[in-house]
């Protein structure tokens, strides 16, 4: 699953913005406030939009006038996505559109679309359309592959109006496009990774499949990958050993109380010791690599600044890993101000915020004549952007 295109219409700084041709690995730059976490928020607020209800998503990024961009609070809200996804054996070029408004000062949803073709050619059929918690959804898309064969739709109430109908209908076998989309969001991870949050032992019946989003549950995701993949426990250790000098061996170390702890092993000493006494951008490090090795990969990763607490010359080798990662199949969103991570990075990767007349604009390094001839005259990304060759991305 791959997202190529982003529209925006009223969501924070993006007023009215579009992302086409999104590379597997998108990396983006720009100075405070220009939104990047904005852009990032975008996927949050989506998945909270189906965890939730848009209403309390909504409420969760500080009410409606936080939201929507200054200056249109009483207009509506849009974001559509276009993605790259696999419906009943076949791939597809998925368009999801949701706008939401208020009615008698009450979040809704004014519009929500899922879409696709049939092949290359003709117009793309609407599998769910709804309007205000109504709408019709098609039953029949297995017959969709089918030449010729009618697709039937049928009337849907949702509960409310500030449900998605991708939640209530995606929960059943039938509609198969709302089915795949709902667990194409549930999937996504936005990263909010606290230092602090992944210390300390955890209780060992807590949530192991994936890291969490804040990173709370570190060691029941390397217990489990120790107990059940201890083959991709090892290959995340010994990268780990080539990146931090003196980590000899990492186990999870189960409690006499029923928790999990980790204890690191330094080759200059004979005991173990606990995480309060590693480093914070060595467990960093180790949470990123349990993260980009999951035997599972998530099919949407955004990971803000990764160069806090992380040597800059691993950035690099960083990079690297969420190319890889990105090339497994699960795409990646990167913000960054380190220039050591810039260095590694291509340069159709690349983009950049600007803010003109107080909203953000996005663009691509690819599309800058002066920068492109620069690197492919050998120079490297993060030496351009440091030295002010990205036009307008300096604070003014």
């Amino acid at each position: 699953m791959k997202i190529e295109s982003i529209r925006l219409k009223n969501f924070k700084t993006f007023q009215n913005t579009t992302l086409d041709n999104i590379p597997n690995l998108f990396v983006i730059v720009g100075a405070n406030g220009t939104g990047k976490s904005a852009l990032f928020q975008v996927f949050g607020f989506l998945k909270d939009c189906l965890t939730y209800n848009v209403a309390a998503a909504v409420q969760s990024q500080g009410g409606w006038g936080e939201l929507v961009s200054r200056g249109h609070e009483q207009e509506s809200l849009a974001v559509e996505l276009q993605f790259r996804m696999e419906i009943s054996g076949v791939e597809r070029r998925v368009s999801y559109f949701l706008e939401l408004d208020r009615q008698d000062n009450k979040v809704e949803v004014a519009r929500e679309i899922l879409r696709y073709k049939r092949g290359a050619h003709g117009s793309p059929v609407h599998f769910l359309d709804f309007t205000r918690g109504r709408g019709q959804a098609v039953v029949n898309e297995d017959d969709f592959n089918k030449t010729g064969e009618k697709l039937t739709k049928e009337d849907q109430d949702l509960d409310a109006a500030d449900i998605l109908a991708v939640k209530g209908l995606g929960q059943f076998a039938k509609f198969k496009a709302a089915n795949a989309f709902r667990q194409f969001m549930e999937n996504w991870h936005i990263s909010d990774f606290q230092i602090n949050l992944a210390r300390g032992s955890k209780d060992a019946a807590g949530v192991s499949t994936h890291l969490s989003v804040s990173g709370d549950n570190l060691q029941l995701v390397a217990n489990r990958l120790y107990q059940e993949k201890r083959e991709i426990f090892n290959k995340v250790l010994e990268l780990l050993k080539n990146r931090v000098p003196g980590i000899n061996s990492i186990e999870p170390e189960p409690t006499k109380d029923g928790r999990i702890g980790l204890k690191f092993q330094d080759s200059s000493f004979v005991d173990s010791f606990g995480d309060k006494y590693v480093s914070d951008g060595t467990i960093k490090m180790f949470a990123y690599l349990l993260l980009l090795y999951d035997p599972q990969p998530h099919p949407l990763l955004c990971v803000g600044e990764p160069e806090k607490q992380v040597y800059p010359q691993l950035l690099g080798e960083l990079a690297e890993e969420f190319r890889s990662y990105a090339k497994r199949g699960g795409q990646v969103f990167v913000s960054t101000h380190s220039p050591d991570f810039l260095d590694a990075i291509n340069l159709e990767e690349v983009f950049w915020l600007v803010k003109i007349g107080g909203y953000s604009k996005v663009c691509r390094a690819k599309d800058d004549k002066q920068i492109a001839a620069f690197m492919a005259d050998g120079d490297k990304m993060g030496y351009l952007w440091k030295h002010g060759f990205f036009p307008e991305v300096d604070p003014q």
